[in-house]
């Protein structure tokens, strides 16, 4: 099974150098991997000593925040290498206050990884939920390198514990303890023979935590949204946007919309904003226009959607009327924010609990977008009560990094 991988890997790096060109995401995480070599052979020094916290994208950089902040100020002596593998992680927070040394991961070859690996010599190496790359972390385990992953979460379904995955599954061992995000995913680690597994809760409710305490004003928003009820809708995908236009222009005109799309293509972005029958107007654009005579704002840039939530009476969250995948639930629940999302969130337990407790509602169709929208926007006490919920959901999780924080120093003791 590890011949037949890196055969796929060696093909996968030929295709990409090829034909890398004809997709821009893919070139510039090819030009990206390029130089992180060369980029840690200019920065690093073989007498350093050094941490590697791994994300794979943006996400599981915000969900592992809230761990790699106090990590970094326990071992100050320490150098920090942060590593992405996608482009939408590294170019967002290429610059950031945690890391000295921020690139993308080379492509898991084995004779990459022995380079990455000698000249970053790593004492701790931390991964965020998944993205478990085997050449590397074979590699970790035959250099006794210490690492851990924090924030996980595993499902019956996956390989690791189908009778098939015996390869997979040492890929699990090569770690030295994991932080699973709930207690049926550390009984999944147990079934086959892994116990260094502690139940800390998942990280990201420390990071929107966090959010309540930072300076979450934007005066073009609060311009825009001039004291009337706010639907925001995040992270959205075509699939969500079709039904949610549809809600918007016939919806009445004393209910503000806020759109933050995931994607920032600006030709689907256009295209979505001529649907749309009521004033419209573009971030890209906002200072020629006068805001509070509009009734939708169109996010098209990054960066921004955490901040605006807080001006949000509804949340819509994008992702779940698609393959995709839900995007993240508790940045506008912390806000007291009742939420709608789309009806594929069943790997997401933080959704389906808020769900339960009756913050959240899923739907699948206009109709119940109509129904489910209404209801909140129209009935304050309904709003509120949910909302509330929701906030009280985040505040009863906190508390995942620092398990995670306590226990490391066990396990690293440098």
């Amino acid at each position: 099974m590890g011949l037949f991988y890196n055969i796929i890997v060696e093909l996968a790096a030929i295709s990409v150098r090829l034909f890398g060109g004809l997709h821009k995401k893919t070139q510039k995480g090819q030009e990206g991997r390029n130089e992180s070599l060369q980029i840690l052979a200019q920065e690093l020094k073989e007498t350093d000593k050094v941490i590697w916290m791994h994300c794979s994208s943006l996400g599981e950089y915000e969900q592992g925040l809230p761990f790699f902040e106090p990590l970094t100020k326990q071992y100050k002596d320490h150098k920090f290498v942060m590593t992405f593998f996608s482009p939408s992680g590294y170019e967002i927070r290429k610059n950031n206050p945690i890391a000295d040394v921020v690139v993308y991961l080379p492509l898991d070859q084995k004779s990459i990884v022995k380079k990455f690996l000698d000249l970053t010599h790593p004492e701790l190496v931390v991964f965020v939920k998944y993205d478990l790359w085997p050449n590397y972390l074979l590699e970790i385990k035959r250099r006794n390198i210490t690492s851990i992953l924090i924030s996980a979460l595993f499902r019956p379904s996956q390989a690791y514990f189908k009778f098939y995955g015996g390869w997979l599954k040492q890929l699990l061992f090569t770690f030295d303890h994991i932080f699973t995000q709930d207690t049926d995913s550390k009984v999944l680690l147990n079934s086959i023979g892994y116990d260094a597994v502690t139940v800390s809760g998942d990280t990201r409710f420390d990071r929107v935590g966090n959010q309540m305490n930072t300076d979450n004003t934007l005066d073009f928003i609060a311009e825009f949204k001039n004291n009337q009820t706010c639907v925001v809708a995040g992270s959205t995908w075509p699939e969500d946007e079709v039904l949610l236009v549809d809600y918007i222009n016939n919806c009445k005109d004393d209910v503000k919309f806020i759109i933050a799309p995931h994607n920032m293509d600006l030709n689907q972005i256009k295209s979505m904003a001529k649907r749309i029958e009521k004033p419209t107007v573009l971030y890209s654009n906002y200072k020629n226009e006068t805001l509070k005579d509009k009734t939708v704002f169109v996010v098209d840039t990054i960066g921004l959607l955490t901040k605006i939530y807080n001006y949000a009476d509804v949340a819509y969250v994008g992702g779940g009327m698609g393959t995709t995948g839900l995007h993240n639930t508790l940045e506008a629940a912390t806000f007291a924010v009742p939420i709608v999302i789309g009806k594929n969130h069943k790997n997401f337990p933080e959704a389906k609990a808020m769900q339960t407790l009756g913050g959240l509602i899923s739907i699948s169709n206009y109709d119940a977008l109509h129904s489910a929208l209404d209801g909140f926007v129209y009935d304050l006490e309904k709003r509120t009560k949910s909302g509330q919920i929701n906030k009280h959901y985040v505040e009863d999780n906190k508390g995942a990094s620092e398990i995670v924080m306590t226990e490391l120093q066990q396990i690293f003791k440098k």
